[in-house]
């Protein structure tokens, strides 16, 4: 995957891959906006509105228009985009030409069945919206249940109704039919799952009817409880129903039940990975501050401070500490690496909480989103503690006599002879 400069002056055409209907914005509105926010949702819809009345493609416009039209500036426009591409909503292609061109098509949500069963989703969508609201929202979509026990069916079947007669049936290559199409979220392989399962012993598990819905499933647990290898295969011990297949309900339930009970009854927030592309420095010299802006925006915090502790994983309170940078505070994660660096070398290598409290806030009401307006105003910080600090005077030890006014006591003639016969002898 590419990444582009995206430019007002850039054209775009919206193409429909999909089936949109009312459904798709109550689906949009109750379980993709408490994840990805309002902007990226209202995103979506304004591209869909580009569409013609055939709702298929539409006409090509220019991104100036689409910032006029969203009221966002173009950083706001393209983190927007990635989020909905994240989703699993739009696909974008790009050509480069005097004006480059850009084709966004728009996929459907997950059906409300998908979105709830997806373990990552899911988490995020009751994490951010609270338990109460989550269970209403499940119910929102849950077909009520009625006691039918009373009722008779009488529903006619098709052959109670038509009558098949000879016809000359018209065969044509049918293809490129609209329908509901949706995209899976995609995460990268975190664990190696071939490994996962080889320690699990025959016994317990019989392998070769391990999906690939399974194992896919498997990752997005890996990636959204931050498990490794050896977690993961414990949780997936305690899964193995009585048939030695995996329960994907039961490996969903205790994976959530683990991660809960590591951090304290929290659940899991979506945020950015690493430093944004639009955000990150375009400085691409081999200096050592290029490499080190370089590490800083493209190291995850969690690997960052990883690093800093000579490979130990990060503690609770430590990951709580990332955890309130990135979300409370909402900083980039580049910005994050930078403070945390700064802290631990600043204050011998202990993050205390009220001190990177202090720091946040600071650089907060300095609006820092860039990694290198966060090492500036470490330099800046650095040089007023400089300034500030009282030069010491090195205090030396001096003779009585220093200083004082001494009288000038000159030898007599008679002295000087007396010594100079001695020096004779």
């Amino acid at each position: 995957m590419s990444k582009v400069n995206l430019l007002p002056a850039d054209t775009y055409i919206v193409k429909n891959s999909t089936v949109l209907n009312n459904e798709t914005r109550n689906i949009l509105y109750k379980l993709y906006q408490p994840i990805i926010g309002s902007i990226a949702i209202n995103l979506y819809f304004t591209l869909w509105s580009d569409l013609d009345t055939s709702q298929i493609i539409s006409t090509e416009n220019t991104h100036h228009s689409l910032m006029a039209a969203t009221r966002l500036k173009l950083e706001d426009l393209l983190e927007a985009r990635e989020k909905l591409e994240a989703m699993g909503l739009l696909k974008t292609y790009f050509k480069k030409d005097k004006i480059n061109t850009y084709i966004y098509e728009l996929y459907s949500p997950l059906e409300p069945k998908e979105f709830l069963e997806n373990p990552i989703l899911a988490s995020m969508l009751q994490n951010n919206v609270g338990k109460k609201e989550y269970h209403d929202i499940v119910k929102f979509f849950s077909i009520p249940k009625i006691n039918l026990d009373d009722y008779e069916e009488i529903t006619v079947t098709f052959g109670d109704t038509f009558d098949v007669c000879d016809i000359d049936f018209i065969s044509d290559n049918i293809t490129g039919i609209r329908k509901v199409n949706s995209v899976d979220i995609i995460v990268s392989e975190k664990v190696n799952i071939a490994s996962i399962l080889e320690n699990i012993p025959d016994e317990y598990l019989t392998k070769k009817n391990v999906t690939k819905d399974t194992k896919s499933l498997i990752s997005k647990l890996a990636f959204i409880y931050n498990l490794d290898e050896e977690e993961l295969t414990e949780l997936i011990r305690n899964s193995i129903n009585d048939k030695h297949l995996i329960d994907k309900d039961l490996l969903r339930k205790n994976c959530q039940n683990y991660y809960t009970f590591e951090h304290k009854g929290s659940l899991p927030s979506l945020i950015y990975k690493n430093q944004p592309e639009y955000l990150r420095s375009k400085v691409s010299d081999s200096s050592k501050r290029s490499k080190m802006i370089y590490t800083y925006e493209t190291t995850s915090p969690y690997d960052f401070l990883e690093g800093r502790n000579k490979g130990v994983k990060p503690s609770k309170s430590e990951l709580a500490i990332l955890e309130m940078l990135l979300i409370d505070y909402a900083f980039n994660p580049g910005v994050v690496n930078v403070l945390i660096d700064y802290v631990l070398k600043t204050n011998n290598n202990k993050l205390v909480r009220n001190f990177i409290t202090a720091v946040a806030s600071q650089w907060k009401r300095s609006n820092i989103k860039t990694v290198e307006e966060a090492m500036e105003i470490c330099r800046e910080e650095n040089k007023a503690k400089q300034q500030l600090q009282p030069r010491i005077v090195k205090k030396e030890n001096k003779p009585d006599w220093y200083g004082k006014e001494i009288e000038e006591d000159l030898a007599s003639e008679e002295e000087i002879k007396a010594l100079e016969a001695r020096l004779r002898k």
